[in-house]
């Protein structure tokens, strides 16, 4: 009987997911029976599927609840990658703080929770005081970035001058007020010439990398849409980013997980530092390198095949 594995997706996003046009064929070519369900439509039976691979359920941030308990569910249906227990531990990054205890290098980062002053977790940060809430050096501060613990695709996040108190002290409110942590970060400037690096894990190896091109632009306002429009290249990763990559992928504290991402961009001394460690829906940007669709599929029929032997 031929595998049938659901590629996870959401409505709005399943036309923007430049991914599916590659992986599945490649799962196709390997034997698999391919369907792309959106996660939250009640009329599937995720029973009847092999595995549900989370892909661009781009939508789930506004719905973080229902789409973890949704997760929960169809685990308990089939063979959910990555896990729910992974899920729910990388749509909120305060794993970033977790990362730094394990020796990651991680973008500077100070976590600011619902029911705190606001105001006064701002002007520290600004002026780089001590904090028991707070990752890495930020060191002088002139520009910043303002963003939800738990978002994708640079929703809700903006970028400010030091100068913008009002305007970024009002977004800071307006999220806490929403019952959203926030985090605070310095903005690293040498992302605007050197980009973003991402670093593609599939199957527990390292596939490939690529270029992001800056996402947050001064005085740009809020993303509008699933994400901020993006400009992807390939980019051979070089040997530092290479390593700190590798420690942020051994530091996850689950098992090997089916894919992950390491967003990368550089500190004001040039060494690379963790943006964000994507376990849940991110691109794979598997256009970007022939040969990796196909072996991210066949790594999926034989995990797929290995846990029904394994039964």
């Amino acid at each position: 009987m031929n595998l049938r594995i659901a590629l996870v997706s959401a409505r709005e996003a399943l036309p923007l997911d430049e991914d599916m046009p590659v992986l599945v064929p490649a799962l196709a070519a390997a034997g698999v029976e391919v369907s792309t369900p959106s996660w939250d439509d009640p009329r599937v039976d995720w029973s009847t599927y092999h595995a549900a691979v989370l892909r661009s359920t781009w939508d789930y941030v506004e719905r973080i609840d229902e789409f973890l308990d949704w997760c929960t569910r169809c685990a308990a249906a089939t063979l959910l990658l990555n896990p729910p227990e992974v899920v729910r531990w990388n749509t909120d990054k305060h794993y970033l703080a977790q990362l730094a205890r394990a020796g990651v290098p991680v973008v500077p980062t100070r976590f600011v929770e619902p029911g705190t002053f606001a105001a006064r977790e701002f002007d520290e940060f600004l002026q780089g005081g001590p904090s028991a809430c707070a990752v890495g050096v930020a060191g002088d501060i002139e520009q910043f970035v303002v963003k939800p613990a738990i978002g994708a695709g640079s929703r809700d996040a903006a970028r400010y001058r030091r100068e913008d108190v009002e305007p970024a002290l009002d977004h800071l409110q307006e999220l806490l007020a929403a019952g959203r942590s926030v985090l605070l970060q310095p903005y690293l400037a040498r992302v605007d010439e050197h980009g973003e690096t991402a670093a593609l894990y599939l199957g527990g190896e390292f596939s490939h990398s690529i270029r992001k091109g800056p996402l947050l632009h001064h005085g740009a306002g809020l993303v509008a849409g699933l994400f901020a429009p993006e400009d992807i290249r390939p980019r051979a990763a070089d040997s530092a980013e290479l390593a700190v990559a590798a420690a942020a992928y051994a530091a996850i504290p689950f098992e090997s997980p089916a894919y992950a991402r390491v967003d990368m961009i550089r500190d004001d001394r040039g060494a690379p530092v963790v943006l964000e460690l994507e376990l849940t829906e991110p691109s794979l940007f598997l256009a970007c390198a022939p040969g990796s669709a196909e072996r991210f599929a066949q790594h999926l029929v034989a995990r797929v095949r290995a846990r029904r032997h394994a039964r």
